[in-house]
């Protein structure tokens, strides 16, 4: 598996201290970055070459939030390349071995002239360790769009500058931020799934809605909710199935981070 170190930064966390699922996914992401920066099938070798890695499903199980100042290990681990897709585990845990969030995706190779799927070229099946996959409980890549659930609509937005990634695009971590803001205030999701149905551009106009899932239908003890971030169409850019508690009695107290001689 391919780790790197870091420490859960200030502008990482949220209003209670604690890392936000959006910098846990941007964790994430850098982690695979760095893994094919390092092998040398990075970012300088996908442009040159017209390609480019386009994740299609999130599966993240949340089992603690690091706080503040905490540090952490990234770990990311290939476990199936194959045709035009790649299969990829992370994980995060403390510098002791906790764990603290396990993860699966789906990732498409693009050819980024004609946008359309490209088999994965020998290079990189030879670069990328395959590793068993995490004993986790994978989930369908298909979220579907609940019919009888009672649905919120937000005011619509236009995509800007700063949501953009190399390629142009929403970055996929975006489209997180973009669900999880529709959640109850307090809300802090301990599941994530995320379907990308279509690429979201510069100019684009999105326009949320949430769907409250009945407690009974939720997997886990806490709410269920399914945040559809639609384009113009109606038709969806990406769809977000949350499982989440929202805090009693406000936010929770900041983790304490004592240094070395600290009392």
């Amino acid at each position: 598996m391919y780790t790197f170190d870091s420490r859960i930064r200030y502008s990482e966390v949220g209003p209670d201290m604690f890392l936000t699922t959006e910098s846990l996914i941007d964790y994430f992401q850098d982690c695979s970055t760095f893994q094919s920066e390092d092998l040398g099938i990075g970012l300088d070798y996908l442009t040159a070459n017209d390609m480019a890695w386009i994740v299609v499903f999130w599966q993240i199980e949340i089992r603690r939030r690091p706080a503040l100042a905490e540090h952490v290990r990234i770990g990311t681990s290939p476990y199936e390349l194959k045709g035009f897709m790649g299969l990829r585990n992370f994980m995060m845990e403390t510098a002791d071995g906790e764990r603290l969030a396990d993860a699966a995706s789906v990732w498409t190779l693009m050819d980024m002239k004609t946008m359309r799927p490209l088999r994965v070229p020998q290079i990189m099946t030879e670069k990328y360790s395959l590793n068993p996959p995490f004993p986790m409980e994978y989930e369908p890549r298909k979220i579907p769009i609940p019919k009888d659930a009672q649905s919120v609509s937000f005011p619509p937005f236009t995509v800007q500058e700063h949501h953009l990634d190399s390629n142009y695009h929403v970055n996929n971590g975006q489209y997180v931020r973009f669900a999880v803001t529709e959640l109850p205030l307090g809300s802090r999701v301990d599941r994530l799934l995320i379907e990308y149905r279509r690429q979201a551009h510069l100019g684009d106009v999105i326009t949320p809605v949430r769907y409250d899932v009945a407690a009974e239908a939720a997997r886990e003890e806490g709410q269920c909710s399914v945040v559809a971030l639609n384009a113009a169409d109606g038709n969806a850019y990406a769809v977000a199935k949350m499982f989440y508690h929202v805090a009693a009695g406000g936010p929770e107290p900041a983790y304490s981070v004592k240094e070395e001689g600290q009392v």
